[in-house]
């Protein structure tokens, strides 16, 4: 990457790797750069440094959702039109949160769980935003509140919440069915972690790498 950074945040937007803020030491960052062959190609960089929220790619563009700015948690969402090359601004979340989960499906931007400062403040708020109308709407709890997770969208229209920390690392595994507005269990991780990767292929979700003990641990997993 152009910046060395950790709690960036990245999604595939048309088929291309984008990677977009976290911390390159001296806080919360403003770099955006795209995948193009062997490097990087730097793009208009974010209004404001960000680090730790959720970046998801739907219908062309890239919604950043959440995370941490300077002073404290970021208020807004911000849209990237790669056409144009411009971020700008749209409603942030009702509960503005770190440490979160995010997937886009059916048109809409979900996000779930997160924390407000520390391990110790998780939250189980869920919650979806409309480009179409510019709001956002409460949903059904996330059953198990966390921070540090990761979240996925499958091909079946649910989003997937899977792992994040506390006291300890947690292996819930929970399912939104979007259509219903339902949350189900789905089988816990092997191995509890945070800070991981998810992606889904299809209906089938991986899970990659994190933190098997809170803080900053690693694994292979």
């Amino acid at each position: 990457l152009p910046v060395a950074v950790n709690h960036a945040m990245a999604a595939t937007l048309e088929g291309v790797l984008h990677v977009a803020g976290g911390n390159d030491g001296d806080g919360p960052s403003t770099q955006v750069a795209r995948l193009e062959g062997d490097g990087w190609r730097r793009l208009a960089p974010l209004p404001q440094g960000r680090s730790a929220g959720g970046l998801v790619a739907l219908d062309g563009r890239l919604y950043l959702v959440g995370g941490v700015v300077d002073g404290g948690l970021a208020a807004d969402t911000q849209v990237y039109d790669p056409a144009a090359d411009r971020w700008s601004p749209a409603p942030g979340l009702p509960t503005p949160r770190e440490h979160l989960g995010a997937a886009a499906t059916g048109g809409k931007v979900y996000v779930v769980g997160g924390r407000v400062g520390g391990i110790g403040r998780n939250l189980g708020a869920a919650e979806a935003f409309d480009p179409a109308t510019g709001r956002w709407a409460a949903l059904a709890e996330l059953p198990t509140p966390r921070g540090g997770l990761a979240a996925t969208a499958t091909a079946g229209g649910e989003v997937v919440a899977v792992g994040g920390e506390a006291g300890a690392t947690f292996p819930e595994a929970e399912a939104l069915d979007t259509a219903s507005g339902r949350w189900r269990s789905l089988p816990p991780l092997p191995t509890p972690r945070h800070g991981l990767g998810v992606v889904a292929v299809g209906d089938t979700v991986y899970v990659l790498a994190g933190g098997p003990r809170p803080g900053l641990h690693t694994s292979a997993a």
